[in-house]
């Protein structure tokens, strides 16, 4: 009776740390703007090309609605070419979104709730996921805990609520982990696993390299410890060694048709955002990920005198945290139960670890910069730190069990509010600042050297379109089509893209010569990615492409030096008004 209580007890709470990992993953899901990846994320799911996107001319706002529509008859043959030679992705999430956002289109929710709601149920998913993976090879328990962990996490919330493919990786690295633990205990018996093992390990495997080129990194190390422990028992099954060679010619064989455009990927320009690493930086900005891994306050355009306390509170619980962790794993190890997966979830982060380090210092790319690179090895360390804790529950006190998690509950709270983890160049802030005079008209001229900078761009003018949305007293913001609102929107607001490869002089030409707005007065922000303040003249001018039109339609626009920002790249306003001295 006491046996079938606890089993009911065990799976009520399990039920219950489902539902509040999918509250928290859903929670404000539409909340922030969309940004820079996820721009690009929405272009080639919804079937869309870079030439779709109308450059060089003015365009209002109101041509997004046509720009973010699905086009449904897209295959995904088609979707993997448009990802081959405009990304430097594989296309499988990419393919899926596109599935996804044909079953969600009846559906009246915004562009960007539906993006991320796949992510989102994904990392419901992995919880479940962590939960068969620790329960099968420590316990119960420490699949309840690992689980635990994983909902309450902020970085897997973060990552949850990003239209980005960094959740299915997490999920098929967890599935994996789970194939690869099992493989190793079976051989450390002396036993040969099932075909069926195998199998799905090699699968799930070759999934997950077809999601992100970073699961590469994830099938690596899963390879080198097994062969480790494999040639450190010595005495093995016949048929080990054949067995891991056919999974990985699978897996190579798998990926032939991918092959070329990885090695194609590696010297494409937009992998040039990875600064270069700065001696220690990459190990502390590492240590900063594990941190955010189980605590996330707002320290992020905090003052210093708030900054400074926080990160010391944060450093500490995580020092806590990892003492606690330490404990329990010391018996993890000495257990002969649990002793295998330990040696392999840990042997496999490690592993990981030093392949980042080989390429932040050896290929010069700081991947540590981005802390959502960590999802790579996250399942682990969750997995590890979840048994950890749930074997030392004889010698931690009640309060010191609750404790991780409820900071962690609040940490999403936190990151659902959008106080962490704020969006790469925060295009809310951006339109908020451009926003400064609603009744205004207002343009956004931004130059423009890759598509990179134009989905930068389209991110702002999303951002703008919300903001405008939300000024003019509308209650519930919907971005495209179902949500009703679309004739609501601003069409004084335009937007213009500039080339500006040859030089900024060659885009403030264009500028003067784009048609003339009938209106005696307009606000115009000059969005220039590479341009120092000093280098933005004091006047520009904004005329017409007609010839037979003249000088007298020209609008003089005067810059305002008090309204000059730099959120990653400048953007200035000039104020424009007809008949103004130049």
């Amino acid at each position: 009776m006491n046996n079938s209580k606890n089993l009911s007890t065990h799976y009520w709470a399990l039920a219950g740390v489902m539902v509040l990992g999918a509250i928290l993953r859903f929670w404000h899901l539409d909340l922030k703007p969309l940004w820079l990846d996820e721009v690009l994320t929405a272009l080639l799911s919804l079937g869309r090309l870079y030439v779709d996107v109308p450059l060089d001319v003015v365009f209002p706002l109101s041509t997004l609605q046509q720009l973010f529509t699905l086009k449904p008859d897209v295959s995904c043959p088609e979707i993997a070419q448009a990802v081959a030679s405009q990304s430097t992705h594989p296309p499988l999430f990419f393919c899926l979104m596109h599935q996804w956002l044909s079953w969600l289109e009846p559906v009246a929710q915004s562009l960007s709730w539906k993006l991320r709601a796949l992510p989102a149920l994904i990392g419901v998913c992995a919880i479940a996921s962590i939960y068969c993976l620790n329960r099968i090879v420590f316990s119960p328990t420490a699949g309840l805990m690992g689980a635990a962990l994983m909902a309450v996490s902020p970085f897997g919330v973060y990552l949850s609520q990003e239209a980005r493919h960094y959740t299915l990786p997490v999920l098929l690295t967890t599935l994996a982990l789970l194939g690869f633990v099992q493989i190793q205990q079976t051989l450390y018996s002396r036993k040969l696993p099932r075909p069926r093992i195998w199998a799905v390990w090699g699968i799930v495997n070759s999934l997950g390299c077809y999601v992100h080129y970073f699961f590469i990194l994830a099938f690596i190390a899963q390879l080198a410890t097994l062969i480790g422990v494999m040639l450190h028992r010595r005495r093995l099954p016949k048929g080990s060694w054949l067995a891991v060679g056919l999974v990985v010619v699978g897996v190579a064989v798998s990926y032939l048709p991918w092959l070329p455009m990885l090695f194609g990927d590696f010297g494409r320009p937009e992998t040039g955002w990875l600064p270069t690493p700065e001696h220690i930086m990459p190990l502390v900005q590492t240590l900063m990920g594990w941190i955010l891994m189980v605590i996330a306050l707002p320290i992020e355009g905090q003052p210093l005198w708030i900054q400074v306390p926080i990160a010391l509170l944060m450093l500490g619980f995580t020092s806590w945290v990892s003492l606690q962790s330490w404990r329990g794993f010391k018996q993890l190890w000495r257990q002969p139960e649990t002793h295998v997966a330990t040696l392999a979830l840990s042997c496999f982060t490690v592993c990981v670890l030093l392949q980042f380090l080989a390429i932040v210092y050896l290929l010069g790319k700081d991947i540590t910069v981005a802390p959502r690179y960590n999802f790579v090895y996250y399942p682990a360390i969750i997995a590890l730190v979840g048994a950890s804790l749930a074997v030392n529950t004889r010698t931690m006190g009640q309060w010191r069990k609750i404790l991780p998690l409820c900071l962690g509950l609040l940490s999403c709270v936190f990151v659902v509010s959008n106080l962490v983890f704020l969006k790469p160049f925060n295009p809310q802030q951006i339109a908020q600042d451009m926003n400064l005079e609603p009744v205004v008209p207002m343009m956004i001229a931004m130059g423009y050297n890759n598509f990179q900078d134009v989905a930068l761009g389209l991110s702002v003018a999303l951002a703008v379109e919300q903001e405008e949305y939300r000024s003019s007293g509308v209650q519930e913001f919907r971005t495209f089509i179902n949500s009703g609102r679309t004739e609501l929107l601003a069409e004084d607001t335009s937007f213009v893209f500039l080339d500006s490869k040859l030089g900024y002089d060659l885009v403030w030409q264009k500028l003067s010569k784009l048609p003339a707005s009938s209106l005696g007065r307009m606000n115009l922000w000059v969005i220039a990615p590479g341009l120092r303040r000093r280098d933005y003249p004091q006047q520009l001018t904004i005329g017409s492409a007609e010839p037979d039109v003249g000088i007298a339609n020209q609008i003089p626009c005067t810059r305002d030096p008090s309204e000059y920002y730099r959120i990653g790249f400048p953007y200035q306003l000039y104020r424009c008004q007809k008949g103004a001295s130049p």
